[in-house]
């Protein structure tokens, strides 16, 4: 993957873990019915793909790597 699109998808992801957030922080409404999307196993998953990214950018960029034993 290039860095651009590590780039982009790592914004894509950021702004889908902040949304689902907020999404997820917000009280509940019964009187509106069951909420049915699970906002903060999104988040929690937007946050995991994000430190995959950021792991990912690091070696695109040339930073070191712990070495093997």
């Amino acid at each position: 993957m290039s860095l651009t699109v590590t780039l982009a998808l790592l914004a894509a992801v950021l702004a889908l873990a902040v949304f689902a957030g907020w999404r997820g922080s917000r009280p509940s409404q019964p009187h509106r019915g069951v909420r049915m999307v699970p906002w903060r196993f999104i988040m929690i998953l937007a946050a995991a793909a994000g430190f995959l990214l950021i792991v990912h950018l690091a070696a695109l960029l040339g930073l070191p790597q712990r070495p093997a034993v």
